[in-house]
């Protein structure tokens, strides 16, 4: 059975639903672990200890993501470099594309608003900063780190989503990526792998330090590893766009509905 267009509003309004609580769950994190007043900081001294408590709680967070039953629903791609690369693939129509782009956008945005509300001075302070990313290190090898982790996370994805007995860990291993990225790379590049993080964090910091690279590294990275995916992997089928695919939960990439009870072959 095939979906509309019209139909697919819901899926949308997850992707911007889920890089909302991501990113408000980022700012509370940073605020507890970077704040001078953070009773938490103050007992953390070492700055490595402090990356992998974040990186631990963000990869924790993508996971939670990935696996409710709203993530299970859109594909929780909650990157517009993810569903590119996934478009790239041919698994996702243009018109889901621009959906989710515009909604991961409207949905960091609104998170990040969300989070200046919930948490006031103490995000704005010039240790949290609204957790913006910023090069730690000269621009080219802030790029060069960029591309390279967004082609590792989206290798990891692809070869362990496409391998029927180990699909369902698809999610586990993207957070993994995530909290080894933060707790070692991101005093390199700030750690995005995300443009709509990114700017979601600038556009409430007023910074705009440069965008270009995050809005640039993150896509080529992915498109790059789906690229060489296909090229090494040509006689393997590459599965649905989504991160975790329940077959009991409707898919708007594959077309799949759950069977109802009076149309077990739907």
């Amino acid at each position: 059975m095939k979906t509309n267009a019209a139909s697919h509003w819901s899926e949308y309004f997850i992707e911007g639903a889920g890089l909302a609580v991501f990113m408000l769950s980022a700012s509370s994190f940073a605020v507890l672990l970077e704040h001078p007043a953070s009773p938490v900081r103050q007992a953390l001294s070492d700055p490595l200890v402090r990356r992998g408590v974040m990186g631990l709680a963000m990869g924790l967070t993508a996971v939670a993501l990935i696996y409710s039953p709203w993530g299970q629903r859109s594909g929780a791609h909650l990157n517009p470099a993810v569903t590119l690369a996934f478009f790239r693939l041919g698994k996702v129509a243009p018109r889901d594309l621009v959906g989710y782009t515009i909604a991961q956008f409207l949905g960091g945005a609104l998170g990040m608003l969300v989070a200046s509300v919930l948490l006031g001075p103490a995000l704005a302070h010039a240790s949290v900063n609204y957790v913006t990313t910023r090069p730690g290190v000269a621009l080219p090898l802030a790029f060069a780190a960029e591309f390279l982790l967004t082609a590792l996370l989206m290798t990891v994805v692809l070869h362990v989503s496409n391998r029927p007995r180990v699909a369902r860990f698809t999610g586990l291993c993207a957070g993994a990526c995530v909290a080894l990225f933060i707790t070692f790379e991101a005093p390199l590049s700030g750690m995005s792998l995300n443009p709509a993080r990114t700017f979601a964090s600038a556009l409430a910091a007023r910074e705009w330090t440069a965008l270009w690279l995050y809005f640039l590294a993150p896509p080529l990275g992915m498109l790059t590893a789906a690229w060489l995916y296909t090229r090494r992997s040509r006689a393997r089928k590459i599965s649905c766009a989504k991160l975790d695919h329940p077959n009991h939960v409707r898919c708007i990439f594959c077309e799949y509905h759950s069977p109802s009870p009076k149309s077990p072959t739907a």
